[in-house]
């Protein structure tokens, strides 16, 4: 089995774009999403997004989303306050997403690798290195303080 996996940030909205998300947070987003600015009717995207992401290949989920907390929880309380703040401006929950997307059998996505012994044992197929995650603590902690929904996406490639 090939899979392919990456985590972000995001704060959305239809109405603040990502440049204000920025300049308020006084932090680079890693990508932005422009509302609109693929197609006009219907609008999509539907909101801006202001992003944070991990790609690096070879990180179990815990490790992606390490690297995204590690590198914003200093800021976590600033970035609940403003997805509060979007939430009421546009009216609608939801404006703060940490979100997992995982894509499997991928042909760029990672094989899986038998040949490792775990603590001595034999592994069988179908238990991917990349398979199974957890959230710790400080994980959590970074969700109430940025007031983030957790979304977790899995799809089959094709």
């Amino acid at each position: 089995m090939l899979v392919s996996q990456y985590a972000y940030l995001a704060l959305s909205s239809v109405r603040v774009s990502a440049a204000e998300i920025t300049s308020r947070l006084g932090i680079k987003p890693d990508e932005v999403l422009v509302r609109g600015s693929r197609q006009g009717d219907p609008v999509r995207p539907t909101a801006n997004r202001w992003k944070i992401v991990c790609r690096k290949p070879g990180l179990t989920v815990d490790e992606q989303l390490a690297e995204i907390v590690d590198r914003l929880f200093d800021h976590a309380e600033r970035i609940g306050e403003l997805a509060a703040e979007l939430d009421r401006v546009d009216d609608v929950p939801g404006a703060s997403v940490l979100q997992v997307v995982r894509v499997f059998e991928h042909p760029d996505g990672e094989e899986e690798n038998l040949t490792s012994p775990v603590d001595g044992m034999q592994k069988l197929a179908g238990q991917h290195q990349l398979l199974g995650w957890h959230l710790n603590a400080q994980v959590l902690e970074f969700l109430r303080l940025t007031r983030a929904e957790l979304d977790v996406d899995e799809y089959l490639y094709g």
